[in-house]
């Protein structure tokens, strides 16, 4: 919901006055209830991951995915091995190259006679994205909007007063991230559908990971897909305004898909070749990838998680089971958030942690890599504290020195626009949670979130040797204390490596003077608990 606050100032107080409560618009539609596939044994991938889960004693296979491209290519060579069902829920689906991509491959699926469903949540709808819309006019094909605003146009000003008049409400978002296949394989991850989330936009690379999840534990995923579609906060888009998409425009969206296709194929982009090749899902099948068997845990919030937090309603708060395996912790955390607003309890977490001398390694954002102003200005206040409970604490340099490890190409990382997206722990390199979840304010009270807590060394080491190679000086900047005569607070050093030598910043390293004047200003704002 990050991109909203640039208007955040003006509907502030407005919000404050107005915030009423309210249901979603369309919450009396009558609605069929849906479940995920009952036998996936019945499908291709079903019988191979059913026969494989059983050789492996019950657990299910992983495979991490921290290529943005590969991201991309598994996610379309999955929606074209589907046989019997695709469910697909997502924070954002763009309209963009490769979000057009994928919906012409989901719109295949359905002309095979596959079962879809796409849920999608509207915080961060943008033009163009009325693509994912449109499908609901497909016979196999159902569409829900999560939490929705009642205006469906894209007039940022319409949308900002909406939002003022109904903050209680509409600052509700469904943050998860989930893909699965006949109920037998999931891709889940901090993935949104987009351009710049498979890394493939110069002008915005956002860094970070799926994990393939094959075996018993789709089917867990499945049921966190089946409660958030069966919820009241779930409304079909013919009860929004403007009513079920006609055949036409379908039919005409479908055209305009197809020559986007050949139009970038004439150009030389190269994605239907690489899409057909089959790689890297099929050697994900054949185990020329080998997939990581283990147990693992779904972590994921009730769909109606602010009931539950205010204890209105019995269901599931996904951070506790996070800060639980956090607390177990022996000798060293890692975690990679792009967005890091503790707030007290996670400050008390962390402080609990040192005082049993944990090492807490912590990797972020920094401000000249921050696409988002708002969550950089309430991060600010939090280092001094962390850095003197002796938290290793490191900031992503937008311009990378070795792109080894960052799920990016040379090429791509010559435009100097990397930032962080990834949310990563590792638990003393033997388990680790990937999954939707911040370590910020808005993840752990605003946002719906899922994940998964999986118990495999071997892939938590795979994730710690990224780790190791993000926040080598050429990548990152590693923040110290510096104590001067005369002043009461210590100063904040940023410490990394440039053209082979060591260099220091006592100024905070940003793209211009005028974004660190914009971010100290907002750090001003009382507004962690949006944040």
């Amino acid at each position: 919901m990050m991109a909203r606050f640039n208007t955040f100032l003006f509907i502030l107080m407005v919000a404050v006055l107005g915030g009423c409560a309210s249901l979603p618009p369309g919450s009396g539609f009558a609605k069929s209830s849906s479940p995920a596939l009952t036998h996936p044994e019945e499908s291709r991938l079903g019988r191979q991951f059913g026969k494989a889960a059983r050789e492996h004693d019950g657990n299910s296979g992983f495979r991490i995915i921290p290529v943005g491209a590969d991201g991309f290519l598994t996610r379309m060579q999955m929606i074209n091995a589907a046989e019997r069902t695709l469910d697909l829920q997502y924070f954002i689906f763009r309209g963009d190259e490769t979000g057009r991509l994928l919906t012409e491959a989901v719109l295949h699926a359905a002309d095979r006679g596959v079962r879809v469903r796409i849920l999608v949540d509207d915080g961060e709808t943008v033009g163009g994205d009325e693509q994912i819309r449109t499908l609901e006019a497909h016979a196999s094909v159902e569409v829900r909007i999560f939490n929705p605003f009642a205006y469906r146009g894209h007039a940022e000003f319409l949308r900002a007063a909406e939002f003022a008049l109904n903050a209680s409400r509409l600052d509700y978002r469904m943050h998860n991230k989930l893909l699965v296949v006949d109920n037998a394989v999931a891709l889940i991850g901090g993935r949104n559908i987009g351009d710049q989330y498979f890394q493939i936009d110069p002008a915005s690379q956002l860094a970070d990971d799926d994990v393939l999840a094959a075996g018993p534990i789709a089917r867990k995923l499945s049921a966190t897909f089946d409660e958030y579609w069966n919820s009241g906060f779930s409304i079909p888009v013919e009860a929004l305004s403007g009513g079920m998409p006609s055949r036409a425009a379908l039919a005409e969206d479908r055209e305009e898909l197809r020559d986007h296709r050949q139009e970038l194929k004439a150009d030389g982009a190269g994605y239907a070749i690489r899409v057909a090749s089959g790689e890297p899902f099929n050697s994900m099948l054949s185990g020329r990838l080998p997939l990581v068997w283990a147990h693992a845990q779904v972590v994921c919030d009730s769909p109606d998680k602010k009931s539950v937090e205010n204890g209105t309603r019995v269901g599931k708060l996904m951070q506790r089971a996070v800060a639980d395996a956090t607390l177990a912790v022996q000798s060293e955390l890692l975690m990679v958030t792009p967005y890091l607003i503790p707030g007290a309890d996670g400050m008390q977490l962390i402080k609990s942690l040192r005082q049993r001398n944990v090492r807490v390694r912590l990797l972020t954002s920094s401000l000249e890599s921050s696409t988002v102003l708002l969550a950089q200005s309430g991060y600010m206040r939090y280092r001094v504290p962390l850095l003197e409970n002796g938290v290793e604490l490191y900031e992503i340099r937008s311009l990378l020195g070795n792109a080894r490890g960052s799920g990016e190409t040379k090429a791509m990382s010559r435009y100097g626009n990397y930032s962080l997206h990834a949310k990563l722990f590792v638990f003393d390199r033997q388990r680790l949670f990937i999954g939707s979840m911040n370590f910020d304010q808005r993840s752990m009270h605003l946002n719906t979130e899922i994940g998964l807590i999986i118990d495999s060394p071997e892939l938590a080491q795979q994730v710690a040797a990224r780790f190791d190679a993000m926040v080598q000086p050429v990548n990152s900047y590693r923040l110290t204390l510096r104590s001067k005569d005369g002043e009461r607070a210590p100063s904040l050093i940023w410490n990394t490596r440039e053209e082979g030598a060591a260099v220091e910043y006592t100024e905070e390293p940003a793209r211009s003077e005028w974004q660190r004047v914009k971010v100290n200003i907002l750090s001003l704002l009382p507004l962690d608990s949006e944040l």
